[in-house]
């Protein structure tokens, strides 16, 4: 596709003679590489997602499959053998958790927490912990959304004052000095 669009070929005859939508065209045409197209699975909930903690420390201590599987069903798990299996082969019990992508993270502090997996929760608790600017910036979100679910208007002032203070990475006014809105900056 990038050899088509090296020679001058727009994104929608690409489409049309790859047989691809639109869409996928962009995609690709925005990659550079083939890493930038992957995208990690996203994986629902499971039966063995309780008992993730007792799973990762048992593999790390190098525990046949089959005691763990003896041990977590003691604990309460009513999933099959292979269920567990594939779970660990998918890579969702290792000990090293991979970051999630820029908008998934998004996608989890957007969220109500009482909305989120136990183990997203925390995992989002983990990440936040580790980057003071993270936990306050996941604070103000869940503020704001507060003050617009709860309608509390009357808020938005102090809310907006804090976050200011805040003085977080990338939420300072443009260095022209004028806010998006247009108007002029206050005096200081």
């Amino acid at each position: 596709m990038h050899d088509l669009l090296a020679h001058g070929v727009g994104l929608l005859e690409c489409a049309r003679r790859l047989g691809w939508a639109l869409n996928t065209v962009k995609r690709y045409a925005r990659a550079r590489n083939v890493q930038e197209l992957l995208r990690p699975p996203r994986y629902g909930t499971c039966l063995v997602d309780p008992h993730r903690d007792v799973v990762r420390c048992r593999l790390t201590e190098q525990i046949p499959v089959t005691r763990v599987l003896a041990e977590i069903r003691e604990r309460g798990y009513t999933g099959s053998a292979n269920l567990l299996v594939r779970y660990i082969n998918q890579g969702r019990a290792d000990p090293e958790r991979v970051s999630p992508s820029p908008r998934r993270l998004v996608s989890w502090i957007m969220t109500r927490p009482a909305d989120l997996p136990e183990h997203t929760r925390r995992h989002l608790a983990d990440l936040t912990a580790n980057c003071p600017e993270m936990t306050t910036l996941s604070t103000r979100v869940r503020e704001f959304a507060a003050i617009l679910t709860q309608r509390r208007g009357q808020d938005l002032a102090a809310w907006i004052s804090t976050t200011r203070a805040d003085a977080l990475p990338a939420s300072t006014p443009t260095s022209t000095g004028r806010r998006k809105t247009g108007t002029p900056p206050s005096p200081a």
